[in-house]
């Protein structure tokens, strides 16, 4: 096989860097390389597929599948033992299955963490170094640019998704929910929801404390929403003490137990210093007719009912409107109609 050109090298990177979106950055990546290191001969890459871990314990994995075999085929068990290894070690790795082909694992890691985030299974005929060099660099390349994109929609304090990519994680869930509305596939069921947490009396926390020890506080307090919520859930910091967080469920009683789970939690938890701290939330069902703002309306007055009728608790927008404790606030844009 001969090397690819120093052409086709900077046509692929220039693709890349022009994605901004880590989960289309990585398909991208993926049809890039096998569009690079698959020329039609006997040693072409048959496939490139990116797998994600849903279970590790039981050797569970999201596939994306791409090139010429699109029907794939159905991993082997010590592949999977493999992949299990890969993502555990970040270590790339070649495994031959037996009177087919070799499939080269490449882990693709966040540099911040040093966490393996997915994993590149390239199968091929044959193993070429001079592919291999090439497939490494570029994931070097890759991976630094993807620590630009992750530092950039990042709070510098808690690590968390900053207030200026809320717009765009968001709608991108909307057009999920769009997308499965209209195949009226099995996520055309699934329920989506915003929640605004806030700290109660943290102003004097910091009156009290000093401003580094709130610091302290809120890093802490992100810390253990990483802890308690899924990898799937989109956890904001919004701005002082205000978090937002969007969460995917099946069923309205799946929210209300993940937000009272966290609440009890926090209650529970002895913060260095300033001991117990309590928080406050309001929620809404996000619908596909939404804006940002108007999720954020609702859940907002959810949230300074809770914070006005004895804080530490969790209320919910939709409930309080049909109790009667709160006006139905319609908007359309930023125009209220009612």
């Amino acid at each position: 096989m001969n090397s690819p050109s120093l052409k086709s090298v900077l046509s692929t990177l220039i693709g890349l860097t022009n994605e901004r979106d880590i989960a289309a950055l990585e398909v991208s990546l993926a049809q890039a390389l096998f569009d690079l290191i698959a020329p039609l001969n006997v040693d072409a890459a048959k496939s490139i597929t990116i797998y994600h871990v849903k279970d590790i314990g039981k050797q569970l994995f999201s596939e994306i599948l791409i090139g010429k075999e699109s029907d794939g085929y159905a991993p082997s068990s010590e592949l999977k033992q493999k992949l299990s290894n890969c993502f555990k070690s970040g270590e790339t790795c070649s495994h031959e299955e037996t009177g087919k082909h070799i499939v080269t694992l490449y882990p693709l890691m966040n540099i911040s963490t040093g966490h393996t985030m997915a994993v590149l299974a390239i199968e091929a005929d044959v193993c070429v170094p001079q592919q291999h060099e090439t497939i490494t660099m570029l994931l070097q390349i890759y991976q630094n640019f993807t620590g630009l994109i992750k530092d950039n929609e990042r709070d510098a304090l808690t690590g968390l998704l900053n207030r200026k990519t809320f717009e765009v994680k968001v709608n991108k869930v909307l057009l999920q929910m769009h997308q499965a509305a209209k195949r009226k596939d099995d996520k055309a069921g699934q329920l989506y929801f915003l929640a605004i947490f806030d700290i109660d009396h943290f102003k004097k926390v910091n009156d009290e404390f000093g401003h580094l020890i709130g610091d302290e506080v809120l890093l802490m307090l992100s810390q253990l929403m990483t802890q308690t919520f899924r990898d799937t859930d989109l956890i904001f910091r919004f701005g002082g003490e205000e978090f937002l967080c969007v969460f995917e469920c099946s069923s309205p009683a799946d929210i209300k137990l993940i937000l009272e789970r966290f609440r009890k939690k926090v209650s529970r938890f002895e913060f260095p210093q300033v001991g117990k701290v309590t928080i406050s939330s309001g929620y809404t069902k996000i619908s596909t007719d939404d804006g940002s703002s108007q999720m954020i309306d609702r859940a907002d007055l959810a949230l300074y009912y809770a914070k006005n009728n004895g804080r530490n608790r969790i209320c919910q927008y939709e409930q309080l409107v049909a109790e009667g404790s709160l006006q139905d606030n319609k908007k359309e844009g930023d125009i209220e109609l009612f």
